[in-house]
């Protein structure tokens, strides 16, 4: 791979953070591909410091195997911006894409955290992290970077740019959740008018909150508790679908209802990383 060299992680970050605010795409990973998932983070971390919003949530992504093995984790995370959490309704929500580069629907479940979390725990077992959850909503995560090739690169290229995420739409709240077994949250997601997939949650290894749990650790270690209100969106239910400009997604959670969604090609985002449009 062709890659340009930067000197630290926050070059590849500032690279990356650039593009997005820009609403442009990039030709290739904007540096030295991070040695591990550490290093990773340490570029998300910068990234998250570049970009001009708060932290409403966040993605849960699967890592499968043999990676899994080789990082010793199954799933990664990437932050969702307030400006980029939508809420459904009966028409459809539009959302940008980043034109030449990576675009994709998810069929997720989002699940609220309740309080928030203790700073200092970084052990949590599944139980626990059931607990801190409030609410779960149906809920389509929209994959997309500058970086067309970004799940071809692999985790620790994921990971540097925001899990690969753009934004949210949440859905309504999922009604029973708290006795419904994972094989009746289920979903199918639709791209133009065709059945793409079918899954439900149980299809998670270890199940939504398994997803949570994970998040939990991971932040604590990060120095970024989950805060009350806190949505994670907690893996892709049918899997990654990819999407272009102008095509429409229907996601259906049956009984629980449908969302309606229509891709657009991405524009600037100024307010989100001034630094980018100054000579």
């Amino acid at each position: 791979m062709n890659s340009i060299k930067h000197p630290s992680a926050g070059g590849i970050a500032r690279a990356f953070v650039s593009a997005r605010a820009k609403g442009s795409a990039l030709a290739d990973f904007p540096g030295a591909v991070p040695a591990d998932l550490t290093e990773a983070y340490k570029i998300q971390d910068a990234a998250i410091d570049l970009w001009q919003d708060a932290i409403g949530g966040w993605k849960v992504g699967r890592i499968g195997e043999p990676l899994a093995r080789e990082f010793g984790v199954d799933r990664l995370a990437g932050p969702i911006f307030k400006r980029h959490i939508w809420h459904a309704d009966a028409e459809a929500t539009t959302f940008p894409i980043f034109d030449g580069g990576f675009g994709a629907v998810e069929a997720e479940f989002v699940l609220e955290i309740g309080a928030d979390t203790p700073a200092d725990k970084t052990t949590w077992s599944r139980e626990e992290a059931r607990a801190a959850v409030s609410a779960v909503y149906t809920g389509v995560e929209i994959a997309s970077s500058p970086l067309a090739i970004i799940n071809q690169l692999g985790p620790r290229v994921i990971v540097s740019d925001f899990g690969n995420n753009a934004s949210l739409i949440v859905g309504p709240e999922l009604q029973g959740w708290q006795t419904r077994t994972f094989e009746d949250w289920r979903a199918e997601t639709y791209i133009e008018d065709k059945s793409i997939a079918t899954g439900n949650a149980g299809g998670l290894p270890g199940g939504p909150f398994e997803s949570v749990r994970f998040l939990l650790e991971l932040s604590a270690r990060r120095g970024m508790p989950l805060k009350a209100g806190c949505l994670v969106s907690s893996g892709a239910i049918t899997g990654v679908h990819d999407i272009l400009p102008g095509q429409h997604s229907r996601i259906s959670f049956g009984k629980d209802g449908d969302i309606f969604c229509s891709a657009v090609k991405g524009g600037p985002e100024r307010e989100a990383f001034p630094d980018a449009f100054t000579a």
